[in-house]
């Protein structure tokens, strides 16, 4: 293995699986998962009309936890999510989903996306990753999970006949969280008038949950009425006026370079270069937003083949470790792993995500967990040579330290956990 084979399956894959044939050629071998559809199939596929049927249940019935239809739901379609993690062929792809769902977090910290955060994945981000931002962007804004999860579903116009019956006014969050954090960033300048404003544009975006097929919904009873004045642009009223609003936002030069500072954040460096970041601006700008463009650049930056990399968040670490040994995914307990590890998976603290800096990840409590669970899985290792597993996985970017220290150990189970816990593993 050479070091750009390292690099196409630790940097921008999920790790080796096993003696999973190398690609001849790294670069084209990435190129090639973002030209070709996406391999991932799922038993039960996940939908928006499952996991609200099942919240309407919850809702109706008030089970007790262990019982809830929500959080079985969950619990099936998030292992099945690190599941395909393990087993996709196409790794790079499978980390742009993971990366876009992070960007567009709905979080089990609200009961309800319990039910619906598979769907979400399904419906709105992998069906876009290598497609338009603008097209992300709207099928996100509306789908349930994320109307729930920023309470759009009951945000009212004031002027509109349901708000001059009801009295019930805006709820802002959708507006502020997707001004912030999907599209423009603070760094764009946008005023709290802006977000008013957009929130206004967005009212009559809600979710149906009584009816036979339970969905978005639009209620033209809810919307505030008249144009409303967004970053000096007008928007007509109604549903048209607010994908006009989405598409607008989608386009604007700040959210390319928003979106492309966190893109080369998470596949070059904590701290993004200048240079490198306005490579990828200009890719969104000229492309209209293709984010398969996107990606592809990405593969072609020299930056990104660099050694150092990044620091693998828990979920990474644990896909590469099962990845490592070629385990069966349903004979690990991946979700209540990551969640003693601090990420239990779509269950992020606050709108903005999990983090991607090293920092966040690498506080002394922390890495004594990893240590702790390395320990534990490294057990699985049997009697496979550990030397060859660390070559396999690793190749030219295991250090002469860690190859040492692996040799030297006193037993396979110490020289697999030596492996996992030493820093070339730990990094990608």
């Amino acid at each position: 293995m050479d070091m750009r084979t390292a690099h196409a399956l630790v940097r921008f894959g999920l790790g080796r699986r096993g003696t999973e044939p190398l690609p001849a050629d790294p670069p084209g071998w990435l190129l090639e998962q973002l030209q070709r559809p996406d391999p991932a199939r799922f038993a039960e596929p996940p939908s928006t009309v499952i996991g609200l049927t099942a919240l309407r249940h919850d809702r109706e019935t008030k089970p007790a936890p262990g019982e809830s239809l929500s959080r079985k739901l969950y619990r099936t379609q998030a292992a099945a999510q690190l599941a395909n993690a393990v087993t996709t062929p196409a790794p790079f792809r499978e980390r742009l989903v993971w990366f876009w769902t992070n960007h567009f977090t709905v979080s089990l910290r609200r009961g309800q996306c319990a039910a619906l955060a598979g769907a979400f994945v399904e419906e709105a981000i992998r069906p876009h990753v290598t497609g338009r931002f603008s097209d992300m962007l709207v099928a996100v804004m509306c789908h349930p999970a994320m109307l729930l999860y920023l309470d759009n579903a009951g945000s009212v116009g004031p002027d509109s006949p349901a708000g001059l019956r009801t009295h019930r006014g805006l709820n802002e969050n959708l507006a502020r969280e997707c001004l912030e954090l999907h599209t423009l960033s603070p760094d764009a300048g946008y005023t709290q008038a802006d977000v008013t404003a957009f929130a206004k544009i967005l009212t009559g975006w809600s979710v149906d949950m009584r009816a036979d097929v339970p969905g978005f919904r639009y209620h033209p009873a809810a919307h505030e009425p008249g144009t409303q004045t967004m970053l000096r642009q007008e928007f007509p009223p109604d549903q048209a006026g607010g994908v006009a609003a989405l598409h607008f936002l989608a386009d604007h030069p700040a959210t390319h370079r928003f979106l492309a500072t966190k893109l080369v954040r998470h596949f070059v460096a904590d701290t993004p270069p200048a240079d490198v970041v306005g490579t990828i601006e200009t890719v969104l700008r000229d492309t209209g937003g293709n984010l398969g463009a996107a990606a592809a650049a990405l593969v072609h930056l020299d930056a990104a083949w660099q050694p150092g990399g990044k620091l693998r968040t828990p979920q990474d670490y644990v896909i590469a470790a099962v990845r490592s040994l070629d385990l069966p995914p349903d004979t690990v307990p991946m979700l209540g792993i990551l969640a003693g590890l601090g990420q239990p998976v779509w269950t992020a603290p606050a709108p903005n995500g999990w983090p991607d800096r090293a920092a966040d990840w690498a506080a002394p409590e922390a890495m004594l967990r990893r240590i702790d669970w390395a320990s534990g899985f490294a057990g699985r290792i049997g009697t496979r040579d550990v030397d060859d597993i660390a070559e396999i996985t690793l190749g030219p970017l295991l250090g002469r330290d860690t190859r040492e220290a692996i040799r030297h150990a006193g037993s396979r189970r110490d020289a697999m956990t030596l492996l996992l816990t030493s820093p070339e593993f730990q990094r990608r």
